[in-house]
């Protein structure tokens, strides 16, 4: 498992809050938006790294969500935040309804240590919903730096049309459907499965596995990713609690 280690890194974040200016908002499915924000203390992030956002009203009243980074640390001087609208959220609907391109919005990072990607391989990535946003992060760097690096991405959806980065996907992602497949669908049915891990990692198994979803699929997942031959210490597991945030 070359350059593994699991010893935290250092934190990298300023620590405090700065106000970002959003340069592009990018429809990504009907619920989910990804907003490009410059940032005047921009620091190089690690993949997998998040940063919180806060929204403070007139009276003094402050929300703070926290978001997942989706963009590679090359992009200098900006971060990519993808945003799952929540009906009952206090943070994602300000995003997708009121916030526009030129405005500005209040974050600090980045944050966490563990669920990080430092250049380990080979990968296996697993994710459900809005859970691949972290993974895409990885991604996006390795085919940036590292393109002939073996890593495989399963993704979980319901429906077609809930597929994040649908235009970025290639020939190293695997998607099932939960719900509705495609009319022409001839891939994986369901929720990811023995049989789906046991295909798609039988090579990578030497390597370190990264799951971001809900606190159910991520269990899942890990229990099949152990039974597939992944060592405990390089799993590496992201949990989305139930306002739909990590």
């Amino acid at each position: 498992m070359d350059g593994l280690t699991l010893t935290p890194v250092e934190q990298r974040a300023p620590g405090r809050w700065q106000i970002g200016t959003v340069t592009r908002i990018k429809p990504e499915t009907p619920r989910v938006k990804s907003f490009r924000i410059a940032l005047p203390m921009w620091m190089e992030h690690l993949p997998g790294q998040h940063y919180d956002v806060r929204l403070t009203d007139p009276d003094g009243y402050q929300a703070e969500r926290s978001y997942s980074i989706a963009s590679s640390p090359l992009d200098k001087g900006e971060i990519e935040l993808t945003i799952d609208r929540l009906e009952d959220g206090e943070v994602s609907p300000y995003f997708h309804d009121v916030l526009a391109e030129g405005d500005h919005v209040e974050v600090r990072g980045p944050f966490t240590s563990y669920f990080v990607w430092r250049g380990e391989h080979p990968v296996m990535l697993v994710g459900g919903g809005s859970g691949v946003v972290p993974l895409m992060a990885i991604l996006r760097h390795r085919s940036r730096t590292m393109p002939d690096l073996p890593m495989r991405l399963v993704y979980s959806v319901r429906n077609a049309e809930d597929v994040i980065f649908a235009d970025e996907l290639g020939d190293d992602a695997v998607l099932t459907f939960t719900r509705t497949a495609p009319e022409d669908w001839s891939g994986h049915r369901g929720r990811v499965d023995e049989e789906l891990i046991a295909r798609s990692a039988s090579s990578l198994t030497s390597g370190v596995a990264f799951v971001c979803g809900s606190n159910a699929s991520v269990e899942s997942a890990t229990g099949l990713l152990l039974e597939s031959g992944f060592e405990a210490s390089g799993i590496r597991t992201e949990r989305f609690g139930p306002s739909g945030q990590p």
